[in-house]
């Protein structure tokens, strides 16, 4: 049997990039977003603007994970 080599040269595979470069960041939010943030809002007691964009959905999670403390 053979190992397989890992491949270390692409560490960023899997990095978060920041929502503003996000090229699908401009259009709507989707459905697991929404829901998401409704949960989020929720349990804030904060409101959410249900026109938002991916990366303004993205945004706003976050702030209400921290908010929320789901975020830790």
């Amino acid at each position: 049997m053979k190992n397989k080599e890992v491949n270390t040269d692409n560490q960023q595979g899997n990095a978060i990039k920041d929502p503003d470069n996000w090229t699908t960041g401009d259009e709507p939010m989707t459905e697991a977003q929404r829901s998401y943030l409704h949960t989020l809002a929720g349990e804030a007691k904060e409101e959410i603007d249900e026109n938002m964009t991916k990366a303004a959905a993205s945004k706003r999670i976050e702030e209400l994970q921290e908010k929320t403390g789901r975020g830790q």
